[in-house]
């Protein structure tokens, strides 16, 4: 499981000219899922993202988390995290999981964090076209992949 995780001022998810989900300051997670993920690369990555100590403490070190702020969390579903480059110049996704098998890791994913994060987590919708929006604010952008636990 691959996730970018961006810290922001604000961020939104417009599907077909409507805002579905919206949020202020907070995290913005982008999320990769392959066939090899698990329910314990879930558990491992929602308490790695909400612990995260991204954000500025009074002296301006980057020392709390998105709870420690109240900040609040929007996730979206993102395939192409998993694009294979290696080979010519147009992208395979071969790693990156069928439906069947992602919707209900991505779901499971959302009621974790939800649970580890104590409070509602926003969502785009599982492969719609989505326009995201967002204001990075540092900017802060971190990569985790699950496969790099050690």
């Amino acid at each position: 499981m691959i996730a970018v995780i961006q810290r922001v001022s604000e961020a939104s998810v417009k599907i077909d000219d409507a805002v579905k989900s919206s949020i202020q300051e907070g995290l913005l997670i982008l999320v990769g899922i392959e066939d090899a993920d698990t329910i314990e690369d879930i558990s491992w990555l929602t308490s790695k993202i909400v612990n995260l100590r991204i954000f500025d403490d009074n002296e301006g070190v980057m020392n709390l988390s998105v709870k420690d702020v109240g900040g609040e969390i929007i996730v979206v579903s993102q395939f192409t995290l998993h694009a294979s480059t290696k080979k010519g110049n147009r992208p395979s996704y071969l790693k990156a999981s069928k439906p069947d098998i992602a919707i209900p890791l991505y779901e499971s994913f959302l009621k974790d964090l939800e649970g580890v994060f104590e409070k509602p987590v926003q969502s785009g919708e599982f492969g719609a076209d989505m326009k995201v929006g967002l204001i990075n604010d540092g900017p802060v952008t971190i990569l985790i992949d699950t496969k790099n636990k050690c």
